[in-house]
């Protein structure tokens, strides 16, 4: 039988008991309703200021931003922050009236260092994504734009942080320990910055304290409610009446219970601030109580490394040489070891070299410490890649600044690196000191630092600027130790500082130079104008000249440094490397100062090219900025093929940044890895020796144009025309592939548009495109000789055209006077006699001179369209021949060609038919040099 029919009394006791608890859920949920209307009530009797809300605005924004900095969410973080900066702007009015708030600068300040240190973390931002890396610099952007405003506040900030956070902290105090209303309907927007635990709602508090209430509550409720809600079939309106008098009970009852519970919140953060301004207080009285007692020491956390500091000498030992050396190895033991402060290290160096110095040791300890102190500025930094800071990097210089001082004024003192520690004399006496070491060795280290802090430093940024004008410094100490190694130095030692001298001067032009050079063509000039002039401008004219003629005496030119200081190293030099970099450097200097034939000479005579392969990285990069130096020098001249031959190999690479050691092109971690990425950053040479890549594309392809129009019109027909530059057809089919052509921007545009007008022989639309506004300040204008460059481009792309014209053009004319080319290219006569004498000459054009008439008389030996395809069709057909015939040996296994076989009179054939393939092809040649360029031959 069902249990539906038949149950027990336990049973119906258990129902009516379900019945009870299912009755409640409603009153439960009446009991919420209650609540939630009177926090609505609450919520809406809040009145904020618009002060309250903008600055509630910018925390939000501002606790977003924070957010995304924890997770590197640099997209994330340049959207908040533009949304913060328009924020910023709408409570302007706010901000003028109270001020900027600190925590907007505290948080300027801490983004801007955040993104710098992101940026400094060069492997963190190869893990970063596209996305993220493009934020990130459009973000560092911004805010170093922004932060431009902000300067004073940033910096009185950076100053003292710890006030600004105080002073925050005790504006919030009042604020939080105010009444519970206060603290309910307003929230201070300082709040914001730092994360708290968000206060449960009225309604949670009440469930829990339901849950977690006394039993005698509980069981009171129970009971109530067992007596309100018991279940009946007939409703009477005593009962109704009953009910809302227990319900208000209740109200009553839960009002007062959330009053306490409200007033036990917002007591309880209140005194955990307390407690948190205590323990800092505490902490300072401890430190206070420590300084005045002096027996305790401020440690830093982790685990505390044993260090032995060397002490000095102990009161009453007679400080002499032997002392101070015994000390000095002292402090040499704890070098390199873990738990060696290097400063500190450094610091007790100094210390005695002062002691020695008080009691007139003598100089030769005194360069022994020198040299040690240095060693140990170079090893503060153990990873090779790190550069030096500024300080240790002032230090370093000033100390090699007073080592060199000593040996200068003390001839006595003889260092080098063969004397033995044993046979060292440091003390004073009759004999010379004796010291080890080697002052080269230093300032080449130095000098590798100097270009590691460059190769380390922003090249856009002030502080290059700032690092550069120590080069003159470098430069200095340099010089200062070629005199000295020249009166005690081998001759190793004086070709290895030669060297180094001459790596700081073959990249500089000599500007000096070059205007005394312009001041002797101008000579003659300038003595007519001084004779036409009064007496008393002669004579200011001449103490004008004569404190010019002082100043130029007093400075040599660096062409003549050069040639001394290379000259000897190409005498005295043992070493292959030494030599070649002194070379490499000569030629560089002479192109660059336009000596095109002496540079060119050299290079021929070196034999350079033949072995560079197999020389270090360095000097193949120091080769391959001399080739492109020298191509540009040849241009410069109007050397248009010897420049595009220098160029060539560069440029047709496409690695040309890489190859100059300006720059690593992204590539797969397949082809390089993180060590070998690390290794040819250190080969990079610094912002300011690098070689302006556009210009270098631009004469690059100037050149070809110069060239390759000229031939493609000669040969516009031939099946076997080979190209002069690959880079330069890419070019030209980049722009023909172009739907929509209009004015050009770029260099390469220029360049293309200007081929284009010069295949039409048109000089005038390709001289506009070569030279005006915009090429002169990206290219010419970078040129020391801008006029002279101008002139020969102006004059070569006139020449060209011409040629290209008459390639083009001469199926059409007859005959052409001279006077009309003349007229038409703006060329002097000789020059356009010269041009089509030499092209008749070479065999270009097929046609001859009549002196009397100045005529240029066309002869027709051009084949007509019918010829030109027959000729054509049978080049093809003897090709397709020659290959059957090979691929038919191939499969018989008989190799050497059709004419190689063992038959009667094959070497006769094959001389036969190399002897007719000659004449046909002389044939054929004979007629693509009579200039014909039409194919429909008829039209004319």
């Amino acid at each position: 039988m069902s249990r539906f029919f038949a149950r027990s009394d336990s049973e119906s006791e258990e129902s009516s008991s379900d019945d009870e608890i299912t009755d409640k859920a409603p009153g439960a949920t009446f009991k919420q309703s209650l609540l939630l209307s009177d926090d609505e009530e609450d919520t809406k009797r809040v009145v904020r200021s618009a002060k309250d809300k903008r600055f509630e605005e910018l925390t939000n924004l501002i606790k977003t931003i924070r957010n995304a900095m924890k997770i590197r969410d640099m997209s994330k973080c340049l959207e908040e922050f533009e949304q913060l900066c328009r924020a910023f702007l709408k409570s302007k009015n706010i901000v003028d009236k109270e001020g900027i708030p600190p925590f907007y600068i505290r948080l300027l300040a801490d983004l801007e260092d955040y993104l710098n240190q992101l940026w400094e973390d060069k492997e963190g931002k190869k893990k970063m994504n596209k996305n993220n890396a493009k934020a990130l610099s459009t973000l560092r952007q911004k805010i170093r734009k922004y932060n431009r405003d902000f300067e004073s506040e940033i910096a009185a900030y950076k100053e003292n942080p710890q006030e600004s956070a105080d002073e925050e902290e005790e504006e919030k105090e009042p604020e939080d320990s105010g009444s519970s209303s206060d603290s309910e309907g307003e929230v201070s927007s300082k709040s914001f910055l730092k994360k708290k635990p968000e206060a449960p709602s009225e309604a949670t508090k009440f469930l829990k304290t339901a849950k977690g209430s006394g039993d005698e509550s509980s069981s009171s409720d129970e009971d109530d409610d067992d007596g309100d809600w018991s279940p009946s079939d007939t409703g009477s309106s005593s009962e109704t009446s009953d009910k809302e008098e227990e319900n208000a009970l209740k109200r009553k009852r839960l009002v007062t219970f959330l009053k306490v519970q409200r007033a036990q919140d917002t007591e309880k953060p209140g005194v955990r601030k307390e407690e948190r301004k205590k323990k800092p207080k505490q902490k300072e009285q401890i430190e206070e109580e420590a300084e005045e007692e002096g027996g305790w020491e401020k440690v830093n956390r982790g685990v505390p490394l044993v260090k032995e500091k060397p002490k000095m000498f102990a009161k009453g030992t007679e400080i002499n040489t032997a002392v101070v050396v015994k000390k000095l190895n002292e402090i040499l033991q704890a070098r390199g070891k873990k738990g060696t402060d290097r400063a500190a290290q450094i610091e007790l160096f100094h210390a005695l070299a002062a002691i020695a110095a008080e009691n007139n040791l003598g100089q030769g300890i005194l360069v022994k410490i020198k040299f040690n102190i240095i060693a140990s500025l170079y090893d503060y930094n153990p990873n090779l890649a790190a550069f030096m800071k500024p300080d240790m990097w002032k230090k370093c210089l000033d100390c090699i600044d007073e080592l060199l001082d000593i040996l200068f004024e003390h001839n006595n003192i003889f260092i080098g690196e063969n004397i033995a520690e044993d046979s060292e004399n440091l003390a004073v006496s009759d004999q010379p000191f004796r010291v080890r070491g080697c002052i080269l060795t230093l300032v080449e280290r130095m000098d590798e630092e100097f270009t590691k802090i460059m190769q380390n430093t922003d090249p856009h940024s002030q502080e290059y600027v700032d690092n550069l004008k120590d080069e003159g410094r470098v430069c200095g100490i340099v010089d200062r130790l070629l005199t000295y190694l020249e009166n005690k130095g081998s001759t190793e030692e004086i070709c290895r500082v030669y060297l180094r001298r001459i790596m700081h001067t073959y990249y500089k032009f000599d500007y000096k130079a070059h205007r005394r050079s312009l001041a002797l063509q101008g000579e003659t000039k300038s003595e007519q104008d001084q004779e036409e002039s009064e007496g008393e401008s002669k004579e200011e004219s001449k103490e004008e000249s004569k404190e010019e003629s002082k100043e130029e005496s007093e400075g040599e030119d660096s062409a003549v440094i050069m040639d001394r200081l290379c000259k000897f190293i190409y005498a005295k030099d043992r070493t292959d490397r030494i030599r070649t970099c002194a070379i490499l450097c000569h030629i560089y200097h002479h192109a660059l100062h336009s000596r095109w034939y002496q540079a060119r000479d050299l290079m021929l005579m070196s034999h350079l090219q033949d072995n560079i392969q197999h020389a270090d990285p360095p000097v193949q990069i120091l080769y391959n900025r001399t080739m492109v130096q020298l191509g540009i020098c040849a241009f410069r001249q109007g050397m248009i093929k010897d420049a595009h031959n220098a160029l060539l190999d560069i440029q047709s690479s496409g690695r040309a940044k890489e190859l100059l050691g300006q720059g690593l092109l992204m590539r797969n971690m397949q082809e390089r890895n993180a060590e070998q990425e690390k290794i040819e950053k250190r080969r990079q040479v610094p912002f300011h020796m690098h070689i302006n890549l556009e210009l270098l594309e631009c004469v690059y392809l100037v050149s070809a144009m110069l060239l390759e129009i000229p031939y493609m019109a000669a040969h516009e027909f031939d099946a076997r025309r080979r190209m002069i530059s690959k880079q330069f057809h890419h070019q030209l089919r980049v722009g023909e592939r172009q739907p929509l052509l209009g004015p050009p921007e770029s260099m390469r545009e220029h360049v293309v548009a200007a081929s284009k007008a010069m295949k039409m022989g048109d000089w005038r639309t390709c001289h506009s495109f070569i030279i005006n506004e915009k090429m002169n300040s990206k290219v010419w204008d970078l040129f020391p000789e801008i006029q002279r460059v101008r002139e020969m481009l102006v004059r070569k792309i006139q020449e060209e055209s011409l040629r290209t014209y008459l390639f083009t053009y001469s199926s059409v004319y007859d005959s052409i006077s001279m006077a009309t080319l003349s007229e038409m290219f703006e060329l002097e006569m000789p020059t356009v006699h010269s041009i089509i004498s030499k092209m008749i000459i070479n065999e270009e054009l097929m046609a001859s001179l009549d002196q009397p008439t100045q005529t240029v008389m066309m002869h027709r030996t051009e084949p007509t369209s019918l010829q030109n395809m027959a000729l054509k069709l049978a080049e093809k057909l003897g090709n397709l021949v020659e290959n059957n015939e090979r691929v038919s040996d191939l499969k018989q296994g008989i190799y050497g060609g059709y004419f190689n076989r063992d038959q009667k009179g094959g070497y006769q054939q094959k001389q036969s038919y190399q002897r007719d393939q000659k004449s046909y092809q002389q044939k054929q040649s004979g007629y693509q040099r009579g200039g014909y360029r039409n194919q429909n031959q008829g039209n004319y």
